[in-house]
């Protein structure tokens, strides 16, 4: 006789050198890194319903056009000249347009 899913499970576990929480409930599964909040979560009705292959398959294409594309980091010291740069130089219709401080 087995035992009826009634309230979630948390277990851990390790895939390679990385550490998972795996939560069983008797809505679906989550696995999560370990000390993170986001991860995979799963629906047993779209486990059952095969709707779980295609979510599996279209978040595996997403994690991999991310994975292709470059990560673009902002450095204080270019963020701070592209600041003063953009200040200081007016355009033509800038330059007409400027008040006097009274």
């Amino acid at each position: 006789m087995t035992t009826a899913l009634e309230r979630a499970l948390k277990r851990e576990l390790v895939i390679g050198k990385d550490a998972y929480t795996l939560t069983v409930s008797p809505t679906g599964f989550k696995l999560v890194p370990k000390g993170k909040r986001n991860g995979v979560e799963l629906a047993w009705a779209d486990v059952v319903s095969g709707q779980a292959a295609l979510a599996v398959a279209l978040n595996a294409s997403l994690d991999m056009s991310a994975a292709a594309r470059p990560e673009r980091r902002h450095s204080p010291v270019k963020a701070k000249q592209a600041s003063t740069s953009a200040s200081t130089s007016a355009t033509p219709r800038q330059r007409g347009t400027k008040r006097r401080a009274r």
